[in-house]
């Protein structure tokens, strides 16, 4: 009988934990991958490279997930924009050189940056899901280096 206030103690914590975690994500301003017209909401979630990606209604984490399955280029971008614009993907080098970080824009809501002025022109020549997919698909997110910090590499 005594271990149970301890079980339960822990468990408040982890859950806790969890909560305050999700929390920190601020979605104001973020829409759902889906469907663009709809507001993301963090009751409607999918773990997406070591981080979270936000959805509007129930149904589109089905959708999400099949076309991830499928390797849709534009849904992947997509996701891994709204990781870098809900601050959970921290970029590390300029996603065409490699080059250290210097310049930025702004890709509706998400911050992308390169290593000059060059590289900066030649995204903003960028429209559209071009610009989403040569930006923040996987090659170009592999290649800027963007990752999603996890707990246990920030300790």
């Amino acid at each position: 009988m005594k271990r149970f206030p301890i079980i339960a103690t822990g468990l408040v914590a982890i859950l806790g934990a969890s909560l305050f975690a999700a929390e920190e994500i601020k979605l104001e301003g973020i829409k759902c991958i889906m469907n663009p017209k709809g507001a993301a909401m963090l009751e409607k979630s999918v773990d997406f490279k070591d981080g979270k990606v936000f959805f509007c209604c129930g149904n589109c984490p089905k959708a999400f997930t099949a076309k991830v399955e499928a390797e849709d280029a534009l849904v992947i971008a997509k996701a891994n924009k709204q990781l870098v614009q809900t601050e959970q993907a921290v970029q590390a080098k300029c996603p065409f050189t490699g080059g250290p970080l210097k310049t930025e824009l702004d890709v509706d809501g998400a911050t992308v940056q390169f290593c000059c002025n060059n590289c900066l022109a030649k995204a903003k020549k960028l429209e559209g899901d071009e610009q989403l997919t040569k930006l923040f698909g996987d090659e170009a997110f592999a290649a800027a280096g963007f990752k999603v910090p996890t707990e246990e590499k920030a300790e």
